[in-house]
C-alpha cells in the first residue's frame, strides 16, 4: 500500500519554470493542510511545542539533546496531530500525552515523537523504516524530514486507515503495508534509519541486519507493561553495532516475531 507526501523542499530539482511550479505546488499543499487551522488550533500546537521543549530540557542529560533541530521542530509544527486521533479526542490532540487510537494501540506522546525523530539525525535524502504505523502520525513527521518512509503495521484495519488518512493529507513519500514488523522490510532494505514505535523484549536481529552501515535505530526495549528503555542503536561503517539506553518509557508491546509454518 503506497501513500505519502513529498514535503515542501523535497521535490526533485528542475530548471526554470519547473522550480517555480514545484514551489507553488508545495505552498498550495501546505495551505490546504492548514486551511482549517483556526487561531485556537494554532495556539494549542504552539503550546504542544513548548511542552515538548520543556520535557527535552528535563531529560537532556539522559538523551544528549537540549533542543530540537530546525527541521524536526518545523515538522512538529506542520503535521496536524488532530487529524490522527479519533473524533472524540480531537480536543485533546495537542496535549503532550499519548492517546488511544483503538485496537489496544496509542498515538505516542508528542515529546516522544519529537525525541525519537531527533535521535535519528535524518538527512533530506534518507530512507526510513518505521515499525508500527498506528494512526500514521509518526510517519507523517518522518516524511517531513526524510526522502522516503516505509512503514509496517501488523493490524490491517490500522494500516488501511493510516493509508487513507496520509493520502488525504497529501503525504506521497510514505509507503505503508500490513505485516510483521519484527522481520522488517527486506525488499526495501537497507535503511538509513529505523524507528520502532512499540516495545520489543530485545532488538530484532532482522532490523539490525537491514540498517545501513552508519545508520541509526531508535527502539523501546523491555518487557510488556513494565519498565522499558528507549534505546539508541548505532551501526558503524564497518558494521559494528553499539547500543545505549537513554531513558525509561512506556510503549505498547511489539506484536509478532514468529513465522508461520
Amino acid at each position: 500500500m503506497s501513500v505519502g507526501k513529498r514535503p515542501a523542499g523535497k521535490e526533485p530539482a528542475v530548471k526554470g519554470l519547473g522550480i517555480l511550479s514545484a514551489v507553488f505546488f508545495s505552498l498550495i499543499v501546505i495551505s490546504v493542510i492548514h486551511a482549517s487551522d483556526d487561531s485556537s488550533t494554532c495556539a494549542k500546537r504552539e503550546a504542544m511545542i513548548r511542552a515538548v521543549q520543556s520535557d527535552l530540557d528535563e531529560t537532556s542529560r539522559h538523551v544528549g539533546r537540549d533542543r530540537l533541530s530546525p527541521h524536526v521542530l518545523e515538522a512538529m509544527r506542520r503535521v496536524p496531530r488532530h487529524e490522527f486521533v479519533p473524533e472524540d479526542l480531537k480536543p485533546h490532540a495537542y496535549e503532550n500525552r499519548p492517546l488511544p487510537i483503538g485496537y489496544g494501540q496509542t498515538i505516542s506522546q508528542p515529546y516522544i515523537v519529537a525525541l525519537m525523530t531527533e535521535l535519528l539525525d535524518l538527512k533530506p535524502d534518507d530512507t526510513v523504516l518505521e515499525i508500527g504505523t498506528g494512526s500514521g502520525y509518526q510517519a507523517a513527521v518522518l516524511a517531513e524530514c526524510a526522502r522516503e518512509v516505509y512503514s509496517i503495521e501488523i493490524i490491517p484495519e490500522l494500516a488501511e486507515t493510516a493509508q487513507s488518512r496520509l493520502l488525504r493529507l497529501g503525504y506521497r513519500n510514505v509507503t505503508v503495508k500490513t505485516g510483521d514488523g519484527y522481520f522488517g522490510w527486506e525488499e526495501r532494505a537497507p535503511f538509513d534509519a529505523i524507528i520502532v514505535t512499540a516495545a520489543a523484549t530485545h532488538i530484532p536481529p532482522p532490523l539490525v541486519h537491514q540498517l545501513k552501515p552508519g545508520g541509526t535505530m531508535v527502539i523501546p526495549v523491555g518487557p510488556p507493561f513494565m519498565v522499558q528503555h528507549l534505546t539508541l542503536v548505532k551501526k558503524t561503517e564497518d558494521g559494528k553495532v553499539s547500543t545505549r539506553q537513554l531513558l525509561p518509557v512506556a510503549f505498547v508491546p511489539l506484536i509478532g516475531g514468529k513465522r508461520t509454518p
